[in-house]
């Protein structure tokens, strides 16, 4: 049943990213909010291996995101929804947070969040836009966060599922913002619904838990 879910996902997605028109906007937004559904669905029969408080948060981080699918149309509202949506993502990373972010990671996402506020923010202080400026400051400075967390889980589906995430909001902001991306809106949807795929099914990762002793090494 899950893999019908699963498939349904992918089928409705590339209908809704590739072939419903802008107009009429209500349909635009059902059909949108639609693989949001099933992915929730699809979340809501994992089997929690990670624990089910990490389920019931990231179930709820899903549904505000589908909210903020519905209002993004009122850009500020979406941006609130979805800093919302990212604050339960991080709680439910912080609670399968297991070892340190590595040097290497921890530099590539400071360089990320830095280049990428400098590029967008930056952009929007230029213009005089102060108060968009902070507030796409304080949107980057989540998902930033929101991207540290996954890693820290060492969940593979939820960090694939964060940096998708991140991807997704990078290409959006910066051609709403900084210039035009050729073939946009299927870059952003592409990879958003497959981040909030990949973030539900970490719900079902496995968390290997071992010890390091002379008794337990093969010899």
């Amino acid at each position: 049943m899950r893999n019908f879910v699963l498939a349904s996902i992918v089928i409705i997605g590339a209908i809704y990213i590739f072939f419903i028109p802008a107009e009429p906007v209500s349909f635009k937004i059902t059909m949108k909010l639609i693989p949001m559904a099933l992915i929730l669905l699809f979340a809501a029969m994992t089997p929690p291996l990670v624990s089910t408080t990490y389920k019931k948060i990231l179930l709820t981080g899903l549904f505000v995101c589908m909210i903020a699918d519905g209002v993004i149309y009122w850009f500020m509202a979406g941006l609130v929804t979805f800093f919302i949506g990212h604050l339960f993502y991080i709680a439910a990373f912080r609670r399968a947070s297991r070892k340190p972010v590595p040097i290497w990671a921890a530099i590539l996402l400071l360089l990320y969040s830095v280049g990428f506020a400098v590029l967008v923010a930056g952009s929007q202080f230029a213009e005089g836009q102060i108060v968009l400026g902070i507030a796409i400051v304080a949107y980057i400075a989540v998902i930033f966060t929101m991207g540290w967390m996954a890693i820290k889980t060492r969940l593979k589906l939820a960090i694939i599922g964060a940096l998708l995430f991140m991807f997704s909001d990078s290409v959006l902001a910066i051609d709403r913002f900084v210039y035009e991306i050729p073939y946009r809106d299927a870059f952003v949807m592409v990879t958003y619904y497959a981040a909030q795929v990949f973030i539900a099914a970490s719900i079902g990762s496995r968390v290997v838990k071992y010890s390091v002793k002379r008794s337990n090494l093969i010899r």
